[in-house]
This record gives structure tokens, C-alpha cells and sequence, in this order.
């Protein structure tokens, strides 16, 4: 079971990424937030090792290289708080679990 969250939350994420926001329940993207805060706390250090270990976190070559070549050089400057998190009012029509949209910062 373990193996199953991690995976699901780490594709999560990976969509996340690639797409610069996505819409998801508030447990979701809290859930998310701190794996991809560290994420691009990683991609700003622009070293090889840093690198790797992108590759291996999200095992998606095209999400560890947007990771380092965008993210990375844009938060730059910035010591934290990458991610927004705004909540939705609306819920969702099959359980009623609470929305929330998980943006980066500009």
C-alpha cells in the first residue's frame, strides 16, 4: 500500500510539473506540496548530483529536466514557498471531498 501512495502521489506531482497547475482534492495537494517544494530546492542547486537525483525522485526524464532547466533558474533567488494552494468552492460530485488548485508562484 505504501508503494501504490508513493507512486500515485510522485505521478501526481510529475503532472504538476508538467503542466503548471493542476486541480485536486485540498489533501492531495497538501499532500504534495512538500515532495515538490524539495523538488525544486534541488533543481536551484544546478550540480550533477542534483540532477541524478531528479531523475530518480521522479523517475520522468522530461519532468527532472523542465525541473532544473525552468524551475530551477526561476526560483533562483527565492528562499521557499514555490507552491500556492487555493481553494475551490466546489466539491467533488462522487464523495464531496473538498477542491483545491496547486499552482507555482510567479
Amino acid at each position: 500500500m505504501k508503494g501504490e501512495r508513493r507512486a500515485f502521489l510522485r505521478n501526481l506531482a510529475n503532472d504538476l510539473i508538467r503542466a503548471g497547475r493542476i486541480e485536486t482534492t485540498e489533501v492531495r495537494a497538501k499532500a504534495i506540496r512538500p515532495m515538490v517544494e524539495n523538488l525544486v530546492t534541488h533543481a536551484k542547486k544546478r550540480t550533477l548530483a542534483s540532477r541524478r537525483l531528479l531523475m530518480s525522485r521522479t523517475q520522468n526524464d522530461a519532468v527532472a529536466k523542465k525541473l532544473y532547466e525552468e524551475f530551477g533558474p526561476r526560483y533562483a533567488a527565492r528562499a521557499g514557498g514555490y507552491l500556492r494552494i487555493k481553494k475551490l468552492a466546489k466539491h467533488r460530485m462522487r464523495d464531496g471531498s473538498r477542491l483545491a488548485r496547486v499552482e507555482f508562484v510567479e
